[in-house]
Parts: C-alpha cells; sequence; structure tokens
C-alpha cells in the first residue's frame, strides 16, 4: 500500500524558499519514481516535477518551475524533496505527492492516492 505524507509548506515572501518533503511508506521506496504536483484554487491539479526510482536518473520539470525548484531523493530516509527557490505568488497551491514507476515526462499518480498536501503560499 502506498503511502506519501507531505510536509515543510507555509507562508514565505515573493523570492523566498521553501523545502518540502514527501515522506512514504512504501517497501522498497528506492523502486518507486516520486512525483510532485500542485493545486492552485480554482485550478486543476498541475504536475511539475518528478524523480526516477535510484539509479535510473531521470528528472522532469515542468516549465512552470524549471531552473528555480530543485528535486532530490533520500532513499535511506524514503523522503523526496522539493527545493522550491525564487518563490513566485503563482507557486502559491497546496502541493502533493504520488508514487509511479517511472518518471519519464509530467507526473502521473497510477496508484491514485493523494496524501493531505502541505499549503505554500507566496506572498508579502
Amino acid at each position: 500500500q502506498v503511502q506519501l505524507v507531505e510536509s515543510g509548506g507555509g507562508l514565505v515572501q515573493p523570492g523566498g524558499s521553501l523545502r518540502l518533503s514527501c515522506a512514504a511508506s512504501i517497501l522498497s521506496f528506492h523502486h518507486y519514481a516520486i512525483g510532485w504536483f500542485r493545486q492552485a484554487p480554482g485550478k486543476e491539479r498541475e504536475g511539475i516535477s518528478c524523480i526516477s526510482s535510484s539509479g535510473d536518473g531521470n528528472i522532469y520539470y515542468a516549465d512552470s518551475v524549471k531552473g528555480r525548484f530543485t528535486i532530490s531523493r533520500d532513499d535511506a530516509k524514503n523522503t523526496v524533496y522539493l527545493q522550491m527557490n525564487s518563490l513566485k505568488p503563482e507557486d502559491t497551491a497546496v502541493y502533493y505527492c504520488a508514487a509511479d514507476i517511472r518518471c519519464s515526462g509530467p507526473p502521473r499518480n497510477p496508484y491514485n492516492y493523494w496524501g493531505q498536501g502541505t499549503q505554500v503560499t507566496v506572498s508579502s
């Protein structure tokens, strides 16, 4: 069973930084790709980044976050991180993570499991 818990959100000023964490309760976590999504009020959920299983080396970023966000994983902690720099008001959203078999483009959620998400608000 796939269970993921997002954390690290908060209120930050434009230009600031946050690091989100996605802690997974998955056997053989290192075999899974993990994707990050976000949903702003009144908008559809958007896949913004994913990282492949360890050893595969694939990483994807949506154009909207490329150059500002960095995804990484620590398999010893069963955790994937999303470092977000140069934050903009349009980054305001609830951020979610999801597990997948691979990262070969925009992230997917084939297991159809969503955690509670973590709120990121970028405002002065």
